[in-house]
């Protein structure tokens, strides 16, 4: 970073209300309306300060729907520096406190429908396995396809440098920034998108997590070529799947075909529970990749 790009942030930074508007974002992706009303300050009066964070590259704004969004990004070419700056912001001020919780009203969390309950033993074996794969090799940027109320997202964010949610589903990404604000989720960030053409560069992400999506696809495998587009050289695909009693054989069957035709090679799927399969977890890496990873 040059000295005129960090004497810029520090004079972002010196602006009482601009400062509460990067501690909230870097907790969580906010909407100007949001930030409007958690500031008590008017819209444009918000606008410009936005403008102002945004050209001084302590924010990014983006897309979702018919809402346009803010953070502090997770990644870039001032990622390190960027965070070393924002930890400078005190962590016990008040005032930050009381917007977080303002925000936290604002979004109604009380309200929030939980995803898969931590109380069904099946889930509490997908999660363990799902887990137990970030053991072998870490996780790195994550992209969750299918990401629904944010489940995978909550259960892997700590094990990664950023977690990135995209399901087509408006009111499902919403109650995703609810749950992720409540169990405290910072590295993330939600957006809309279809798995047949998504909003990011190639070899983006170092795991990418297809998420229930595949068995209902109209394109399974173009959905499977452009997940693994997004997937650096060393990357790796899980596959998460949902099943009936009897049908994880035939399932199996068709996901090996699958990938096949979108040049990936697909690790033995593990069933869950072992005995009688209600989920499969399978591992896809590119067919170029000298070892697939398990």
């Amino acid at each position: 970073m040059s000295n005129e790009q960090l004497i810029a942030q520090f004079k972002a930074l010196a602006d009482p209300i601009r400062l509460r508007i990067v501690s909230l974002c870097g907790r969580a992706e906010c909407s100007v309306s949001e930030l409007t009303k958690v500031m008590s300050q008017s819209q444009p009066r918000i606008s410009q300060h936005l403008k102002q964070l945004c050209e001084a590259r302590l924010l990014e704004r983006f897309r979702d729907g018919h809402f346009v969004y803010y953070r502090v990004p997770m990644g870039g070419e001032q990622a390190a520096s960027r965070r070393r700056l924002l930890m400078l912001l005190p962590e016990d001020e008040p005032l930050f406190e009381k917007d977080f919780s303002k925000l936290c009203q604002l979004r109604d969390i009380g309200a929030a429908v939980p995803s898969l309950s931590s109380d069904d033993a099946t889930s509490r074996r997908l999660h363990r396995a799902l887990v137990e794969l970030t053991v072998a090799a870490p996780l790195g940027d994550l992209l969750d396809i299918g990401c629904g109320q944010g489940r995978v997202l909550k259960l892997l964010a700590s094990r990664a440098n950023r977690v990135i949610g995209v399901d087509i589903d408006s009111d499902a990404r919403q109650l995703a920034r609810a749950e992720l604000l409540l169990a405290g989720v910072e590295n993330y960030s939600l957006r809309k998108g279809n798995m047949y053409e998504l909003p990011f560069a190639d070899g983006e992400f170092d795991t990418v997590v297809l998420d229930d999506v595949l068995g209902d696809a109209d394109e399974p495998v173009l959905a499977l070529y452009e997940a693994g587009r997004q997937l650096r050289p060393s990357g790796r695909l899980l596959i998460l799947e949902a099943t009936d009693a009897g049908d994880a054989s035939f399932i199996e069957t068709r996901f090996a075909g699958w990938c096949q035709a979108a040049g990936l090679r697909l690790s033995t799927p593990r069933h869950i529970p072992r005995n009688d399969p209600r989920w499969l977890l399978a591992v896809a890496t590119p067919a170029n990749q000298e070892t697939a990873v398990a």
